[in-house]
């Protein structure tokens, strides 16, 4: 997960420069504000507190990053699905933010901690966006106390949202979140059809292809009116999304750079984003980072392989020796793709190449 870290104060630039080693798994981002602005390592704020410590505040970009207006800061995080941490006020955080909240869906986390590390809110997108585990992860790393106020949580009920982002599933019609939350938060039990499409009788939750779920049902998620079939299926319906995206790359592309280029191929062949259900790979890019951070944006999971179960994979498929003498496999893209999206899915992409990337697509069947 990109992070970006926001503070003001020398004490919350000790606390951000600390925060930052603790969050290694992540790529995060120092922004260091007013008078945190001129902190380093040889200031008193940070001396004494261990080399990674120090070495995170000496590099903590306080000059380019800190000169760019903090409006526009939290307009990018927002247009790039970054998270925000703010070691200040919750005032401030939110004043911040405002202008650029649209949908609790898509919004990335935002999370607010005080300058002396007591206490971790998250404020903005607990589920989709992952603020919640993010704020427990910093609590267990930091030690201070975790503020959860979404209700599921606090009860420990069945979270619907929750449940479709851990499992990689689209929500086809937002409004049965509250609906399906509040039957759980009262005890009801929570139904759920995962198998048969229909259901034999009305579920809570429906889980079906995309093909299933918006097409037959006549909804999806943008829609104004649904049909009354589509409504007497399940309070709330998820789709497992129609397309598998496979992708290759050389090492160290960046994240920027893949997002641009699969954006770019689903759009020319008519595809939307939108109905992507996975990202797959070969298992050695398991931790490219850019190859990582489509999944993440796109919020589905990656699927990786093994060189032997790719090449098992049946099909006609662009062959390259230089890659099967690299990866052990002819063909990345497409294979992971097809092998991802499930037997008797199609290609309909075949591998788009370009400055050492490939990617291609297969439709579930």
């Amino acid at each position: 997960m990109k992070i970006k870290i926001i503070t003001f104060t020398e004490k919350g630039a000790e606390l951000a420069a600390g925060l930052k080693v603790a969050l290694g798994g992540h790529e995060t981002e120092l922004c260091l504000r007013g008078k945190a602005q001129g902190v380093s390592a040889r200031d008193p704020a940070v001396s004494g507190q261990g080399a990674g410590v120090q070495e995170a505040a000496a590099g903590a970009n306080g000059g380019a990053a800190s000169e760019v207006p903090l409006d526009e800061l939290c307009r990018e995080a927002f247009e790039q699905e970054t998270a925000l941490v703010f070691i200040s006020a919750m005032g401030i955080a939110v004043r911040s933010v405002a202008p650029f909240v649209k949908d609790k869906l898509t919004d990335p986390p935002v999370i607010v901690m005080d300058e002396l590390g007591l206490h971790v809110i998250p404020v903005l997108s607990g589920h989709m966006g992952g603020a919640n585990s993010l704020a427990l992860e910093i609590a267990e790393a930091t030690g201070a106390d975790p503020v959860i106020t979404t209700a599921t949580d606090i009860n420990e009920a069945f979270s619907v949202d929750l449940f479709a982002k851990e499992n990689g599933l689209r929500i086809v019609n937002r409004d049965g979140i509250a609906k399906v939350s509040a039957s759980a938060l009262k005890g009801k039990p929570v139904t759920i059809s995962i198998k048969d499409y229909p259901p034999q009788e009305p579920v809570d939750v429906l889980i079906a292809d995309a093909l299933d779920a918006m097409d037959k049902a006549g909804a999806d998620e943008g829609a104004q009116a649904e049909s009354p079939a589509a409504e007497n299926l399940a309070t709330i319906r998820l789709c497992t999304g129609r397309y598998a995206v496979g992708i290759g790359c050389r090492k160290g592309k960046s994240s920027e750079e893949i997002r641009e280029f699969a954006e770019r191929v689903l759009a020319e062949n008519g595809l939307d984003a939108a109905e992507v259900g996975a990202v797959a790979t070969i298992d050695i890019k398991a931790e490219e980072p850019g190859i990582k951070a489509l999944a993440e944006y796109w919020k589905v999971p990656l699927i990786t392989y093994e060189a032997t179960l790719l090449e098992k994979v049946q099909g006609d498929f662009a062959s390259s020796e230089f890659v099967k003498k690299t990866v052990g496999v002819d063909s990345v893209a497409e294979r992971s793709a097809v092998l991802a999206a499930g037997s008797g899915s199609k290609l309909i992409v075949r591998k788009q190449a370009e400055n050492g990337m490939t990617i291609a697509v297969a439709e579930k069947r």
